[in-house]
Order: C-alpha cells, then structure tokens, then sequence
C-alpha cells in the first residue's frame, strides 16, 4: 500500500460498513481540499455514489471484486476497481483504486475511427476497381490485352494511394501527382513534363482520379503520339479561380503532336477507347467537376475543372 501512495495512486480504504478510513490522491475531477465527513456521494456525486454502491453490495468475502467505468465530461474516463481485503486487524474492508483511462479511450475512439475510415475508402477503391474492370473489359479485343491494361491502371491508383497514404490520407499535392504518374512512362524523358501553376493538395478521392485521368493521359501520349520522337514537352498547369462561390482548380494537358513523317493523327483511334471514357465522363463526374478533352492535327487538350471543396468522397 505504502508503494502504490508513493507512485500517485488514488487509493480509498473503507470498512465493512462502507465507512470511509483513508483517501488519498483523488483525480482532479473530485479533489476536494476540505471534508468533515468522507463518502462516495460528497466525493464523487449522487450518480457514481450509486453505481459504487451496486458493486460493493455483495463484497462480504476476501477476494470479491468488481470495477465500474465514469465518464466526467467529454474526454475524462476514469476506473473504478474494487477489492474485498481481509486486514490482520478490522476484518473484511473495501479497497478502491481509481485508474486514469483517458488517454486508453481516447487512443480506443481513434483507432475505431481510423478503422471506420479505412473500410469506407476500401469501398470506394474496390469501387473504382470494379468499374475500371468492367469498362477495360468492354473496350478489350482480348484477354492479353485486358489485363495489359488493366495492370497499368491499377498500377496507377496503387501509386495516387501511396501519395495518399504519405500524407496520413489527406490528400496528394497535384504536382507530386502528374510526376508519379508520368516517370514510369518516360523514365529517362522526365524533363518532357512541365509543371507549372498552382501546386493544390487534392482531397483522396480527387487524387485518385485525377491520377487515373493522368496515367491515361500519358499512355496515349507515349502510345499514340510523339512526345518520343519530336521530343516537344507536354504542359501541366493548374489555376485556382472562384466560381458561384466555390474555389476550383482547373487542371490543364497540352501535348503538341508532331508530324515529320507525315502521319496523321487517326481521330477515332484516340477516341475509341476506354481512356476517353475515363476522360470526358468518369473523372469529371467523380469529382463534380467537367472536362474538356480535345484531339486536333496539331495538338491534344485535356481540361479539367472542379470544385477543391467538391471533389467529395
């Protein structure tokens, strides 16, 4: 005993008829600096007193014991553990320890929070896997072909996720985004990408997105155009501008095509496939935004604007 008063312990020690024979180191919740006469309800209020009394009513034998849990305020937990003691001298008397459980609780709340969170954003990234299965499926000539793609493209969320899971699932700075998501496709052409604007950490489900909308943006360049061989730079910008009262970012791909040989651009080619459909309807209705996406002899566009507040998960 003399032990656990030296470590700051609030120990109470009570006689069989719940008399009170020693208090010492109460919380500061109930501290109180002068008592004539000790007892659970002057301590600790007419509502704990009660739930005291219920677990110390059959505590008539040494070694029966029991504990109770009180709430003082929003954050303040705090145990109760009874014991039934057999002294040399006096008999059966109760001791109570009381044991500091709030910062336990509080690391319990967010632990189940963050267990929350993370079934919730699996959902919704099994979600965009299902539907990017689906829709590489539907635009596939084959089996070799489905899963070329499809690979590429969960390659790419595994990568935005990374970004994601970096910052503690805030979100992923734009222009880390584009250079995640391009390096793998131009590895040694790295300077062909040219970032400039404003640099916005996007929420998750943004990244996710937006990085997908990258990663397709940048296989049809390496695939279709002629980014290797003319070695002309893609443009990336990002504004931030306010419309209707909602901060929005517009996000803009400028890849200049390039004809030495002669060969023309085949239009329907580049929009025949899923990545326009990623394009102009799956991002953009993702994150309630719109797009543009436009393909010309002389050049391809992608614009992409949407609300930094909308961009809901």
């Amino acid at each position: 005993m003399p032990a656990l008063v030296d470590l700051g312990a609030s120990i109470i020690i009570q006689d069989a008829s719940h008399n009170y024979l020693f208090v010492t180191n109460l919380p500061e919740s109930w501290a109180v600096e002068k008592f004539s006469a000790p007892s659970d309800e002057v301590l600790f209020g007419a509502e704990v007193a009660a739930k005291l009394l219920t677990l110390k009513k059959g505590m008539t034998e040494p070694g029966r014991k029991g504990h109770i849990e009180v709430t003082i305020g929003a954050e303040d937990v705090y145990e109760f553990r009874v014991q039934a003691v057999e002294f040399e001298k006096g008999g059966i008397h109760l001791v109570t320890t009381i044991v500091d459980r709030s910062e336990e609780r509080h690391r319990e709340r967010l632990l189940r929070a963050l267990l929350r969170e993370v079934s919730h954003r699996s959902k919704n990234l099994l979600a965009i896997i299902q539907s990017i299965a689906l829709q590489t499926a539907r635009y596939s000539g084959s089996l070799d072909l489905f899963l070329h793609k499809f690979r590429g493209r969960l390659y790419s969320l595994s990568q935005s996720q990374d970004l994601i899971t970096d910052s503690s699932w805030r979100g992923a700075y734009l222009f880390e985004l584009v250079q995640q998501q391009t390096e793998k496709y131009l590895p040694d052409n790295r300077h062909l990408i040219r970032m400039s604007g404003d640099n916005v950490l996007l929420t998750p489900n943004a990244s996710l997105h937006v990085g997908l909308a990258l990663h397709e943006l940048v296989v049809n360049a390496v695939s279709h155009g002629s980014i290797l061989r003319s070695h002309n730079a893609i443009n990336v910008t990002s504004l931030r501008s306010h419309t209707n009262g909602h901060e929005c970012l517009e996000v803009v791909w400028d890849e200049a095509l390039d004809h030495v040989n002669g060969s023309a651009v085949d239009h329907e080619a580049l929009k025949s496939h899923f990545g326009s459909t990623v394009l102009e309807r799956v991002v953009p209705a993702s994150v309630n935004g719109k797009a543009q996406y436009v393909i010309s002899d002389e050049r391809i566009s992608y614009r992409l604007t949407f609300p930094l507040e909308g961009a809901a998960e």
